[in-house]
């Protein structure tokens, strides 16, 4: 996990990378004191019979509905998974679905135990909350449905839609300096901007330009990557869930090392 780590600060040019003390919170889950958090302990968790996790459902491959309402994707897989090694069954998880805004929330109001929701571990949020181990590195990528567009090099002085205000914009700038950029308030605006050529690529994470590709299978990723952040479980802080914090970070460092996840990561089709 630590060469992980550290080819993550050496391939991000624009120095946009969690300082010392979140490295030392991804890789070896920290204590954490702080009054905010206040989820269920293991034993209380134990006691009752089942894990409470918040999770996406619209947001494929991660977590969301197939055609019978039921939930899939990797992070509903992580989550089960958990179950089953922290309860001895994979059923004993109920699911709570989210909207963004509330990932984080709903572990420090008490209305779930843990956050398994394409949390992007940084230190503002560290503050706030722990943060496992990191079960995925997603990262920047563009999409396009353009064939003649096969490398970075082919944008060119091309037209780039990228989401206003986000942190893309200034990877993009750096690997393509020569592109226009086109502010988009959505990812459905982003595929309209393509559609009548307004655009020829969308710059974006790649979990879920994934599902985008997977949705519409005309679109294809672009191989290099622009950046890498890792996607970690949110947990409570507070010494009374030292034990929790523990056991899922054991968990997830098993899950890497038997190589469980990365088997999932390409089930669904993640990069």
């Amino acid at each position: 996990m630590n060469n992980r780590c550290n080819r993550w600060l050496i391939i991000n040019p624009l120095h946009l990378v969690l300082s010392a003390t979140l490295i030392c919170i991804l890789c070896f889950s920290l204590l954490g004191t702080g009054l905010l958090a206040s989820a269920a302990q293991l034993s209380e968790i134990q006691q009752r019979g089942y894990l409470n996790i918040a999770v996406k459902d619209n947001l494929r491959p991660l977590g969301f509905r197939d055609a019978s309402g039921n939930l899939q994707g990797l992070e509903i897989d992580l989550a089960q998974r958990l179950a089953a090694d922290l309860l001895g069954k994979a059923n004993t998880v109920k699911f709570k679905p989210v909207m963004n805004r509330d990932r984080l929330s709903v572990v420090l109001d008490k209305k779930v135990d843990l956050a398994i929701a394409r949390v992007t571990a940084t230190e503002s949020r560290a503050r706030l909350v722990s943060f496992s181990v990191p079960y995925y590195f997603d990262s920047t990528v563009l999409v396009t449905k353009d064939a003649s567009i096969q490398e970075l090099r082919d944008l060119g002085k091309r037209k780039i839609a990228v989401l206003k205000n986000s942190s893309t914009i200034a990877q993009v700038r750096y690997y393509v300096p020569n592109a226009e950029l086109i502010g988009v308030n959505s990812y459905e605006e982003a595929r309209e901007q393509i559609e009548s050529n307004a655009a020829v690529a969308f710059a974006a994470d790649a979990s879920v330009l994934t599902g985008w590709v997977q949705q519409y299978p005309q679109y294809r990723l672009i191989a290099t990557k622009l950046s890498t952040e890792p996607l970690s479980v949110v947990m409570p802080k507070g010494l009374q869930y030292d034990e929790l914090r523990r056991k899922v970070n054991e968990a997830i460092a098993g899950y890497l090392a038997e190589g469980w996840l990365q088997q999932r990561s390409q089930y669904w089709g993640l990069p």
